[in-house]
């Protein structure tokens, strides 16, 4: 049952991560003819374009993507019960606890593509087409620290700042919810 489990909520949490990067590079309108871009549109697409002719954008957040990110997160705790053989908890919590496991796989979005970003700027030097969109998503987080906290003799410090307050949200995390944010 462990392999079971591991296996559903490594397939759900990945499938809300690329979901959330959609959401975030039209947020960010990176270029949609990147490559990686069209991997994350092309992966998405089947699920979302049915929906899309339902649910409209809200400017520029694709509404239905973050819909299906959070229905997925909803349903992951009582679907991970019922593989466990524990029966399955329909519960109104179920609506908070997929809103708290969206907001930490978003946490958790941000902290990865800053570390691809920071370990691809060590051997690509800026030239890849990925590294084009991963600047353009994470430069507005990095760019309010860099003008606090400039680069000290060509070491940029605004990644592992951006970390450090990401490892301090979620022990913040850990302190308000406990056990219930380790399952989540």
């Amino acid at each position: 049952m462990l392999t079971l489990t591991f296996l559903v909520k490594t397939l759900i949490d990945l499938y809300v991560m690329v979901l959330l990067l959609r959401i975030w590079m039209q947020w960010a309108r990176t270029d949609f003819y990147n490559p990686f871009s069209q991997f994350v549109v092309k992966i998405t697409q089947p699920i979302i374009a049915p929906m899309r002719r339902v649910i409209p954008p809200l400017g520029p957040i694709d509404s239905a993507s973050l819909l299906l990110a959070f229905l997925l997160m909803t349903i992951k705790y009582p679907l991970l019960l019922l593989v466990q053989g524990g029966g399955i908890s329909l519960s109104p919590y179920n609506l908070l606890f997929g809103l708290i496991a969206l907001v930490k796989s978003a946490g958790y979005l941000v902290f990865w593509l800053i570390i691809i970003r920071s370990l691809m700027s060590w051997v690509s030097q800026g030239r890849g087409a990925m590294d084009y969109v991963l600047m353009q998503l994470t430069e507005p987080l990095m760019a309010p620290i860099r003008r606090i906290i400039p680069a000290m003799g060509g070491i940029d410090f605004s990644a592992m700042v951006v970390i450090l307050i990401l490892y301090m949200l979620n022990y913040l995390g850990m302190d308000l919810l406990g056990e219930l944010w380790f399952l989540l």
